[in-house]
C-alpha cells in the first residue's frame, strides 16, 4: 500500500514551489486533485520560452479540475469539496487567496480539521510579505547567488531551481507532520514556508564557513578554495570535460596520489601537510589537472573509485537521461503522454521498501472535473455540463 494512501489534497498551486510539494505527496500515494482555472490553468503550462514538458515534470500523478474561483458558485465548489480533503495548498502571489476569499479561516469553516499550507515567497508577515517571488529572487535574498561564482567577478544563478523545489519539499515535510499529529490529536492547522527562509535553510554551510558570521560575508570561491576540493579538465577538451575532486582528508589525499601513481606527491615538502597544500594550492592544482587531462572524464572518474577518493564527472543535462547508474536504480523513467507521446523523466530519490507508486503522466487540463464533482459532490453529467455552458468550470 502506497504510504500515503487515503490523504487527500486540494491542490492549488502554480508554476513549481507549490506543484513540487503536492508531487512529492502524490508520489508517496497521496490522493492530490489539482484545482486550476478554466482557460489556461495554472501558467506553467503556457509560460513563455519554456517547454510544455516543465508542466509535466512538477505536475505528474495528479488529477485536474478547472473551476472559476472568481465566480459564486465556482467558490462555493471549492467550500463544498473542502469537507472531503485533508490537506489544502496554495501558492499564489500576495493578497489572490484573500481576494478570493479563501484563506485558512473560511476553508477552516467548512472543515474544522483542515490542513491549511500556504508557500509564499516571504511568508506571510513582515516587511516583504507583499513582495512577488520566484526562484532566482529566493536564491538572491537567501544569499546564495552572492556565494556563487569566481571572486573577481559577479554573483551567479546556481543551476538548481532549489528556491522553487527545495521549498517545495520542505512543505511536503510540513504537511506530512501536520497530518501525523492530525492523526494524534483529530486538528488541523495552517502552515506557512517562506521561499526566502527556506532557501536560507541550504545556504548553513556555506554561512558556518565563515568566522564571525554575520560580521563579513562569505566569499565567492568558484568550484573550491584548494586544489584537493576543486573542479579538473579532462581529455576531451569540452565544456563538461570535467571531474570534481574532494579528498577532504590527508588519508584522501594519499589515495589521490596513489590514484595519480604520483606517491612522490606524499612526501614533495610542498604539500606535507595541509598547510602545505593551502600554501601551495597552484601548484598543487597543476600537478593534479596534468593528471587528469591525460583521461576522459569517466576513466578518471574510475580512477578515483579504485583508489577510494570521492569524485564524479560533470554530467550535462543529456547525459543524465542516459547515465547507466540512474538507469539502472530506475529512476530515469519513460512515460506516455496522451497529446506528447513519450516524454522522460527524472523520478523520485526516496524509496521506501514497502510503499509503491507507479509514476502517472500529469493532467490535461480540467481532466478530471466530472470524476470528482461526481464522486464528492454526487454532481450527475448533466449538472456538470450545466456549469460547463456556463464557464464556470471545464
Amino acid at each position: 500500500m502506497p504510504a500515503l494512501d487515503g490523504l487527500r489534497i486540494l491542490d492549488m498551486t502554480q508554476y513549481e514551489a507549490g506543484p513540487s510539494c503536492t508531487q512529492a505527496l502524490a508520489w508517496f500515494g497521496a490522493d492530490v486533485v489539482k484545482v486550476e482555472p478554466p482557460g489556461a490553468g495554472d501558467p506553467a503550462r503556457g509560460i513563455d520560452n519554456v517547454p510544455r514538458d516543465y508542466f509535466m515534470y512538477w505536475n505528474c500523478n495528479k488529477r485536474s479540475i478547472a473551476i472559476d474561483l472568481t465566480t459564486v458558485e465556482g467558490r462555493q465548489l471549492l467550500l463544498s469539496l473542502a469537507p472531503r480533503f485533508d490537506v489544502f495548498v496554495e501558492n499564489y502571489g500576495p493578497g489572490v487567496v484573500a481576494k478570493l476569499d479563501i484563506g485558512y479561516e473560511v476553508l477552516k469553516a467548512a472543515n474544522p480539521g483542515i490542513i491549511y499550507a500556504s508557500i509564499k515567497g516571504y511568508g506571510l508577515s513582515g516587511p516583504y510579505a507583499n513582495r512577488k517571488c520566484f526562484d532566482g529572487v529566493a536564491q538572491a535574498t537567501a544569499g546564495a547567488l552572492s556565494t556563487t561564482g569566481y571572486a573577481d567577478g559577479e554573483p551567479l544563478l546556481p543551476g538548481p531551481t532549489t528556491g522553487d523545489s527545495g521549498t517545495g519539499v520542505q512543505a511536503a515535510l510540513a504537511i506530512v507532520s501536520a497530518y501525523v499529529q492530525k492523526l494524534r490529536t483529530g486538528e488541523g492547522q495552517q502552515i506557512e514556508v517562506s521561499m526566502q527562509e527556506a532557501m536560507t535553510y541550504y545556504m548553513r554551510t556555506r554561512v558556518s564557513m565563515v568566522p564571525g558570521w554575520g560580521e563579513r560575508p562569505a566569499p565567492r570561491a568558484g568550484n573550491g578554495a584548494l586544489a584537493v576540493n576543486n573542479l579538473y579538465p579532462c581529455a576531451g577538451g569540452g565544456p563538461n570535460d570535467h571531474i570534481m575532486i574532494m579528498a577532504v582528508t590527508p588519508r584522501m589525499f594519499r589515495d589521490l596520489c596513489t590514484a595519480m601513481e604520483r606517491p612522490d606527491l606524499v612526501t614533495d615538502p610542498r604539500f606535507a601537510t595541509n598547510e602545505d597544500r593551502v600554501a601551495n594550492t597552484a601548484e598543487l592544482r597543476a600537478e593534479i589537472a596534468a593528471w587528469t587531462c591525460r583521461y576522459p572524464k569517466h576513466e578518471v572518474a574510475e580512477r578515483l573509485e579504485a583508489a577510494g577518493v570521492p569524485g564524479g564527472p560533470v554530467l550535462d543535462t543529456s547525459e543524465l537521461l542516459r547515465d547507466p547508474h540512474l538507469v539502472a536504480r530506475g529512476f530515469v523513467k519513460t512515460i506516455e503522454h496522451p497529446e506528447q507521446g513519450p516524454v522522460p523523466m527524472l523520478g523520485w530519490a526516496p524509496r521506501l521498501s514497502a510503499s509503491e507508486v507507479d509514476l502517472v503522466a500529469a493532467p490535461g487540463l480540467g481532466a478530471h472535473t466530472d470524476e470528482v464533482l461526481g464522486a464528492d459532490l454526487g454532481l450527475d453529467s448533466a449538472a456538470v455540463a450545466e456549469l460547463r455552458a456556463r464557464g464556470i468550470v471545464e
